[in-house]
């Protein structure tokens, strides 16, 4: 059997939590380890209990989804979450990813979709539905390109392993499998990624994703 991921779903209606909790259920690589209906109470099981992954939703009574992730990161930077929502809302996905969101989905996904998902992130890789990074791509909203170089410019500063790395990261790819297909270290490859971050005066991966995508990046 694969190894097991632990999937806490936070949801303040009932009826998506247990919906949600019985899709996952009948996986066999995935465990509930809870459920909550708003993002304190989230906060409250993330701090008894062993979790890979949160589906956290947006908007609900008390603590929502984008202030429980911020408390989240504080505490914990490796735990993976997920904003599973009704809204595809410019403002809120922003507010999400710069919370430490690792992806942004709505809830119409289909059932198998979300699953793998939720098995992509736990892999490292980042999850948006095809509207949410059509938006970030188009309209270049997480980028501080204040005082910066030309993109051009700045891709120049690449060398040719970096420049490799990046469109890897656009494709999908985890520091493990990166490091897997070029024979590195999966530290190596962390070192690189973040030599390319401040390279290109990027947070994080996210937007690493997003920047190799609007500049149309591919591997030589």
């Amino acid at each position: 059997m694969s190894e097991k991921i632990n999937v806490l779903i936070v949801d303040d209606q009932q009826l998506v939590r247990d919906g949600i909790k019985a899709l996952l259920e009948i996986k066999d690589d995935f465990t509930i380890v809870g459920t909550a209906s708003d993002g304190q109470e989230a906060i409250e099981v993330l701090q008894k209990k062993p979790v890979d992954v949160v589906l956290m939703d947006i908007r609900m009574p008390g603590l929502g989804g984008i202030e429980a992730t911020s408390q989240i990161r504080k505490f914990n930077k490796d735990i993976r979450i997920i904003m599973l929502t009704t809204f595809n809302n410019d403002d809120y996905i922003v507010k999400a990813i710069k919370a430490g969101a690792n992806g942004y989905l709505l809830k119409d996904i289909p059932k198998d979709d979300l699953a793998e998902a939720i098995r992509l992130a736990y892999r490292g890789v980042s999850q948006f539905s095809s509207d949410t990074i059509g938006m970030l791509v188009e309209r270049n909203l997480l980028r501080d390109t204040d005082g910066s170089p030309e993109p051009e410019e700045e891709i120049e500063l690449l060398n040719e392993k970096e420049y490799e790395i990046l469109c890897m990261i656009a494709e999908g790819y985890s520091n493990r499998e990166i490091a897997e297909e070029l024979f590195f270290t999966e530290g190596t490859v962390k070192n690189y990624v973040s030599k390319i971050l401040n390279t290109l005066h990027l947070r994080d991966r996210v937007q690493a994703a997003i920047y190799a995508v609007q500049h149309h990046l591919e591997r030589k």
